[in-house]
């Protein structure tokens, strides 16, 4: 695949500095640090390594990556060690993938308290599937789901929502059998839609009493209680988005498709176009239109930024998170006993990928040839030196 001629990186780097300085009182420890590793990765900064063909003697210099959970050049790696650990996971059965969104009222208090709010979106979503499977009237069953936090819509707009890929059944109370839910048919997302709304604003409203929301600016109006109330009541006759998409072709389709969710940043490089005269251009998906959806968008380079640094999580806050007969407190016991009720062992081997360093590994996981030479196509690429980091950032060019 051909390397994008426009990245991420290009914005920090020639508008990054002007940014900084015009935002400096606005922008947290954990933007400035998302800003600097993006900036520069695979640069001389982060120093790196030479490599030369023992075959035909060409030359590369490979510099180091960042390693950052939002740069779009560093997930390829993680995406590819985070799909050979769920190969071992994967249930003989039909599987379904459910999103929870919430309304626009909630994602802009969500910008001032991201990880309240978005653990409490967790929180709610695995209540209610995990309520509402276990009720006799719908399943009556243990389930299993991943769940996978996005924060973006197509244009960076702030727009939380998990991604839930989940197998079409569980276990029965005593563990003895597999309950199936209906071919095609998991939960009723009416019902879900309900429970979701009711569970994740009563706990909203305990935070608010409890005084742990930060309310400033646009949103200092609702720490009067009188004015929160309102604000409760009308959310509450707000209909919440939860919606199931076309169940999964078979399990076998489901590890590629929830790895390109899994480790997804704001905006991939391959969708920008350039970032000329102070603007950056990029093309976006309208999903509300079925004719010519695909669209160019030119944003001021300081607007593209703002979006998506949006997106910067709290540090040390997990996106992909397990609950259920595959979270981590019973996942060793409960998915063995699914695989042999439903009469077979993991679906999938986990690939080999005992390597001797970093580039075998990513080889074994990408199917990437990192060590062939690229000039003479038979010699492999040696490493001949190592490069120590340089001194920090070049230079805004803008």
């Amino acid at each position: 695949m051909a390397r994008p001629t426009f990245e991420v990186a290009d914005v920090f780097r020639r508008y990054g500095n002007r940014y900084r300085q015009q935002h400096a009182d606005r922008l947290s420890c954990a933007q400035r640090r998302v800003m600097r590793a993006i900036a520069t990765c695979r640069t001389a900064a982060l120093g790196g390594h030479v490599e030369q063909c023992d075959a035909c003697g060409h030359q590369r210099i490979a510099y180091n990556s960042c390693r950052n959970r939002h740069c779009p050049k560093c997930q390829s790696l993680a995406r590819a060690r985070w799909v050979e650990a769920r190969h071992t996971e994967l249930l003989n059965c039909e599987y379904f993938h459910v999103v929870f969104t919430v309304p626009e009222a909630i994602a802009a208090l969500a910008l001032q308290n991201k990880r309240l709010v978005y653990t409490l979106l967790f929180r709610a979503t695995a209540d209610t599937l995990q309520t509402i499977g276990a009720d006799p009237r719908h399943l009556g069953a243990l389930i299993g789901f991943v769940a996978v936090l996005h924060t973006w819509g197509q244009t960076l707009r702030h727009h939380p929502h998990l991604h839930c890929v989940i197998p079409g059944g569980g276990l029965s109370v005593d563990r003895t059998r597999w309950i199936a839910c209906r071919p095609g048919f998991f939960l009723s997302v009416r019902v879900l839609s309900r429970r979701f709304r009711r569970v994740f604003l009563d706990a909203l409203d305990a935070a608010h009493t409890a005084g742990k929301l930060r309310l400033s600016g646009s949103l200092a109006a609702l720490a009067d209680r009188v004015t929160w109330t309102r604000t409760l009541a009308d959310l509450r006759r707000t209909e919440w988005v939860v919606y199931a998409k076309r169940p999964f072709a078979g399990p076998r389709q489901v590890i590629d498709y929830v790895g390109r969710y899994t480790h997804r940043v704001a905006i991939s490089n391959d969708r920008l176009l350039d970032g000329d005269d102070g603007h950056v251009r990029f093309v976006y998906t309208d999903y509300r239109r079925e004719a010519a959806p695909r669209k160019v968008m030119t944003l001021a380079a300081d607007e593209f930024i703002r979006r998506f640094l949006l997106h910067v999580l709290p540090t040390g806050f997990h996106r992909i998170r397990y609950y259920g007969f595959l979270g981590a407190r019973q996942r060793r016991t409960t998915l063995p006993r699914c695989q042999q009720l439903l009469g077979s062992g993991p679906l999938l081997s986990a690939p080999c990928t005992t390597a001797s360093d970093d580039r075998d590994r990513r080889e074994a996981l990408t199917g990437i040839a990192f060590r062939t030479c690229p000039a003479c196509r038979h010699g492999q690429m040696i490493v001949a030196a190592w490069l120590g980091p340089t001194r920090s950032l070049q230079p805004d060019t803008s």
